[in-house]
């Protein structure tokens, strides 16, 4: 394993969950990795597979570019999820996975508890 590459990809998926307000157990379920193995990826001491990169992009919204060291998270849109609260990002993001008869309990959930 390339370890400069590891700490890299290990670091980059750090950040992007923390920005999103999500733990490892989360994003592990997410893209369907056990918790211990996720957490070696953002140690640093494991380089996820190709297919395991994209579905680790797709969840942490990144490019694989910026995963993989390549290029640097957009400013424009760190900003603008830095602007939401880390419960509402951490929602949305947990929304994502939901299909649609799932989406729509959550709305009337999610408007019940407005009233």
């Amino acid at each position: 394993m390339d370890e400069q590459l590891g700490m890299m990809v290990g670091k980059a998926a750090r950040e992007a969950r923390a920005r999103l307000g999500l733990t490892q157990v989360e994003v592990a379920a997410m893209v369907d990795m056990h918790p211990m193995v996720y957490s070696r990826v953002e140690r640093g001491k494991m380089v996820p597979s190709a297919g395991m990169l994209r579905r680790l992009s797709m969840v942490l919204r990144v490019s694989t570019d910026e995963l993989l060291g390549l290029a640097r998270p957009g400013k424009e849109a760190r900003r603008d999820l830095e602007k939401e609260p880390p419960l509402l990002r951490r929602l949305v993001t947990l929304a994502r996975e939901l299909d649609e008869p799932q989406l729509e309990a959550l709305i009337t959930m999610a408007r019940a508890l407005g009233r």
